[in-house]
């Protein structure tokens, strides 16, 4: 006896997972705006808040490389104090956050 061949089945076709993972970064470039004073910070997000330009609000009110918009330039993970490393490694890119404490508070 010849089997039946029964009528081909439509094949569902599954979307494929991939799921991205990100790299672990060992360097990022950051920027800062150091106040000892926790009013003049407050003044400070303000700015920021109002959409003025980082490096503007930097020139304004940090105590710490003025001239720079508060550019640190590249850093590397483990040569900056533990409260902002961590703070500047957990941030999305181009964004800000509260602000970190430090004590003292570092200057670079």
């Amino acid at each position: 006896m010849a089997k039946k061949k029964s009528a081909p089945q439509a094949k569902t076709a599954e979307p494929q997972k991939t799921e991205k993972k990100l790299k672990v970064s060992n360097a990022i470039s950051a920027r800062h705006i150091l106040c000892e004073k926790h009013s003049k910070i407050l003044d400070a997000i303000a700015e920021l808040k109002k959409n003025m330009r980082f490096d503007k609000v930097a020139e304004n009110y940090s105590e710490d490389k003025p001239k720079l918009g508060g550019n640190l330039g590249k850093l590397n993970r483990g040569s900056m104090a533990g409260p902002f490393q961590e703070a500047a490694f957990a941030l999305p890119e181009s964004t800000c956050d509260k602000p970190v404490y430090t004590d003292p508070p570092v200057k670079t």
